[in-house]
């Protein structure tokens, strides 16, 4: 996923596993976005909360959870519980901005993990060798890409405001915007590190 310097370390690499792990704990939230409407929010939340369950599954058995699969398994458990107590008065804020809502969780997250242990860092641990966690170039590699998933959901929260605020140009900019996004931030994923190794070898 991230940062992998194994070839030169002379381990064996495993982009597949690596990359697939983040990907899986984006799972939840993106069924979230993709389910949550006005009248399926509480669905959503619902179903984002058991994916978030079985998809931690390992992680929660190990003891081992990041801090994506925690902040989703909270999020989307407060939001479950706000759907079977509240009335639905008092929840129409939730109705109106629940996929903004959890963009900008998930853009807090990431952002706010660059002051202690870069969030795509702890998938990115999976495939590299421990004496390697603390080199410069692994952990400014996860610096620049947690920080690139950090912006892409920033602007898909404030592409959702917009569309929640107007109610206008609504697949543009809680569908479209937020698909060319995501699947930027999943290239550029990709590309990075290996763009890194080969710049470091080659100097």
């Amino acid at each position: 996923m991230a940062a992998d310097l194994g070839d030169d370390a002379g381990t064996t690499r495993k982009p597949a596993t690596r990359r697939t792990g983040i990907f899986l704990g984006f799972a939840p939230w993106i069924i979230f976005d993709v389910v949550a409407g006005p009248s399926t929010w509480k669905l959503a939340a619902f179903t984002a909360l058991i994916a978030s369950v079985v998809l931690n599954l390992p992680d929660l058995r190990r003891g081992s959870l990041k801090v994506l699969e925690i902040t989703g398994l909270v999020f989307f458990a407060v939001v479950s519980v706000l759907a079977l107590v509240l009335d639905r008065g008092d929840l129409l804020w939730l109705e109106t901005y629940a996929q903004p809502l959890s963009s900008g969780v998930i853009a807090l997250v990431a952002l706010g993990s660059l002051a202690f242990t870069p969030f795509t860092e702890q998938y990115a641990r999976a495939g590299v060798p421990r004496e390697l966690w603390g080199s410069p170039l692994f952990r400014r590699t996860n610096r620049v890409l947690t920080a690139v998933w950090g912006v892409v959901f920033v602007l898909i929260a404030i592409a959702g405001l917009i569309a929640a605020e107007s109610g206008h140009h609504g697949d543009w900019l809680n569908w479209v915007i937020p698909v060319v996004l995501l699947v930027l931030a999943i290239r550029i994923t990709a590309w990075y590190p290996d763009h890194v190794r080969a710049a470091a070898r080659s100097t």
